[in-house]
């Protein structure tokens, strides 16, 4: 490959760039930071040939056991079966905002909240088979209670949304077709 001629009037940087200072030797006082090895081969201190020595002896992993597994799919599936709650904060607050007037968002957020929950009260079983064993099944059943759970305080997020949109008949007027007209006991004749 040629070499590249800088003439005169190039900049400095481009002088510079191209024929970079001499490496400086490090000095030997101060250690190289945490996983950033000099490139240079140094003497090793006793204690690295000691952890050097450790980590080429150390045994390959050894597979979990039954047990192991069992408590680790029972813990994956609480994480599972916490999810739901999670996400329950982030959704009150954007139901609180959407306002309660009849409007598409709010009529959209309303049918969300809804169907998520349904929607994973029904997939319950599929949510969990993944985790479920012969050893561990009692387990598994009060992670899917506690999932269901969950599942029902989102659903009722949602039905808050509807009383207070209005649109759950909660109050007197709302019934006024089936209720009867009183009979008065007593009338009053307008005299002059």
């Amino acid at each position: 490959m040629s070499e590249l001629k800088i003439s005169s009037a190039s900049p400095k940087w481009v002088a510079n760039l191209n024929n970079p200072p001499a490496h400086r030797s490090k000095n030997a006082s101060i250690p190289d930071p945490p996983g950033f090895p000099s490139s240079q081969p140094t003497a090793l201190s006793a204690k690295q040939k000691k952890d050097a020595a450790k980590t080429e002896k150390a045994a390959p992993r050894k597979a979990p056991t039954p047990d192991e597994m069992d408590t680790l799919k029972v813990k994956k599936a609480w994480e599972v079966a916490l999810g739901p709650i999670k996400g329950l904060p982030m959704t009150g607050i954007m139901m609180y905002m959407s306002g309660n007037s009849l409007q598409i968002f709010s009529i959209m957020m309303v049918f969300m909240a809804f169907k998520n929950p349904i929607m994973g009260i029904l997939a319950t079983n599929q949510a969990f088979e993944r985790f479920e064993s012969d050893s561990n099944r009692s387990k598994i059943i009060q992670v899917k209670l506690a999932y269901v759970a969950m599942q029902l305080v989102a659903l009722a997020l949602g039905i808050w949304k509807l009383n207070q949109m209005g649109l759950l008949p909660t109050t007197r007027s709302d019934w006024l077709a089936w209720e009867t007209q009183r009979e008065p006991l007593e009338h009053a004749v307008f005299a002059l």
